[in-house]
């Protein structure tokens, strides 16, 4: 069950995160998730996949994305938890906000803007 809930939920994130869906970003993704789940597979994803990012991306995971995964993993409430589909019809800067979402880091690649 757990497993299924991981992949069911894994887009919700990524909107109520603004993460983009590129590879940057869904390392960063991963590094949330395996920050809040301790999940094998997460940890996988989170240490491997760097290996195909330029040194900028490299630069910015280490300064600016870890550190916003390490914040956003405890301020968040456990987002396995959340029962997203009880909240479509949330207003996303309301939900962000009542989640806890940190912003995403200033000048970094997302795939939604306000």
């Amino acid at each position: 069950y757990v497993m299924l809930r991981y992949r069911e939920v894994h887009d919700f994130v990524h909107v109520l995160s603004g993460l983009g869906t590129s590879v940057e970003g869904e390392i960063v993704q991963k590094w949330f998730e395996l920050l809040q789940t301790g999940l094998p597979v997460a940890m996988l994803s989170a240490t491997v996949g760097p290996l195909k990012l330029n040194t900028e991306e490299k630069r910015r995971l280490i300064t600016e994305w870890i550190p916003w995964a390490v914040h956003a993993s405890v301020s968040v409430p456990f987002f396995l938890n959340i029962y997203y589909e009880r909240l479509y019809n949330s207003d996303l800067n309301e939900l962000r906000r009542e989640l806890a979402f940190p912003p995403l880091p200033y000048g970094v690649p997302t795939q939604f803007h306000e």
